[in-house]
């Protein structure tokens, strides 16, 4: 019972901050608000003994997707210094979304330390169960066509990422191969000839 009241506040803390991504007009809430679901869904993937999956999406999510989309802000040239003159407006949220993760964190990990029932698993595997071999038959077995297919629309949407971002702009500084290719040394290098001093 308690541990499905856990569950449904993770879930609520969850669903919050998916909202809270799409509805959010600054990008910086909604990327704090992405890192709160991240962690959020560690934890419920905790709670199912998919230690594996939980790690992974903090490592990934959290470490990889949240610098792709440090890209893209920079990328949509958002104004750097308006940002960070608006610190302290975030600041606020940041440590309530802060404060809710170490919460998350420390409340799983007492938990798992403290013996109580609570921590009884909410799906019984049998010993020697590898989370991590299921995920590997379900992903290159059952769906691997949906794997490789969802391989392909990331790959294309890094190619139509950088496409995007090399739009012609004034005052943009780009690099003619062409001219680089016909350059000849006479053109770049001189070569003068210094009379040597005699010593007097």
């Amino acid at each position: 019972m308690i541990t499905m009241i856990i569950f449904g506040f993770l879930a609520t803390v969850l669903v919050g901050a998916g909202i809270g991504v799409i509805t959010a007009r600054n990008p910086v809430y909604s990327a704090i608000f992405l890192v709160l679901a991240f962690v959020t869904s560690a934890v419920l993937w905790l709670l199912l003994e998919a230690e594996f999956l939980a790690i992974v999406l903090v490592l990934v999510y959290v470490g990889a997707v949240m610098v792709l989309f440090l890209f893209v802000v920079m990328m949509l040239d958002v104004n750097i210094a308006a940002a960070r003159e608006g610190f302290t407006r975030y600041a606020p949220i940041g440590a309530i979304v802060a404060g809710i993760v170490v919460f998350e964190l420390l409340a799983v990990i007492w938990a798992k330390q403290s013996g109580l029932p609570v921590t009884a698993p909410l799906v019984t595997n049998p010993a020697g169960h590898s989370n991590t071999r299921e995920i590997g038959l379900a992903l290159y077995g059952d769906y691997v066509f949906e794997f490789e297919l969802a391989a392909f629309i990331l790959l294309l949407a890094i190619v139509v990422a950088i496409m995007l971002t090399l739009r012609s702009r004034p005052g943009l500084r780009t690099q003619d191969v062409a001219a680089q290719v016909k350059v000849r040394r006479e053109d770049r290098v001189r070569l003068v000839k210094v009379p040597a001093e005699t010593e007097p």
